[in-house]
């Protein structure tokens, strides 16, 4: 008669209680509201409406809170949430807004990202060339 064979893993017991989260995550857009290009209350509307928890959009309950504190959007989340979902939906806030080629979020704490400008150095470029401080253009036409 063959032997029952025992496999590790979970014990038969009852079902292990799931340990609850708590998450923080931060949007600092700062940079881009002082300058006049966004506005905070919509983008804190557009977050409201799109984000989907259960599949569902408009359905926070209790487990998702979004608030605004001057130039920063605060989301406390009391279930699992991906800091990379909010990532693709400020992104999708900056295209839809014709913000998206002069704005990129960066991750600048674990816990927040952060809307910055993107760098152009045609400027530096063009200085550190070792041409004495001319650029292509005045080269071109100040040709001797």
């Amino acid at each position: 008669m063959p032997q029952a064979v025992k496999r590790a893993g979970k014990p038969a017991g009852g079902k292990g209680k799931k340990k609850k989260t708590s998450l923080k995550y931060n949007i600092d857009c700062t940079v881009p509201v002082e300058d006049g290009i966004m506005d905070v209350a919509s983008f804190e509307k557009f977050l409201h409406e799109r984000i989907k928890v259960g599949g569902k959009t408009n359905n926070f309950g209790s487990n998702v809170n979004l608030d605004r504190d001057k130039n920063k959007i605060i989301l406390n989340a009391d279930i699992a949430f991906s800091k990379r979902y909010l990532k693709y939906l400020t992104k999708k806030y900056l295209k839809k807004n014709n913000l998206r080629d002069w704005l990129r979020v960066v991750a600048n704490t674990k816990e927040s990202y952060e809307l910055r400008y993107f760098q152009i150095n045609n400027e530096d470029e063009e200085e550190d060339d070792g041409n004495g401080g001319t650029s292509n253009f005045q080269r071109f036409f100040l040709q001797d």
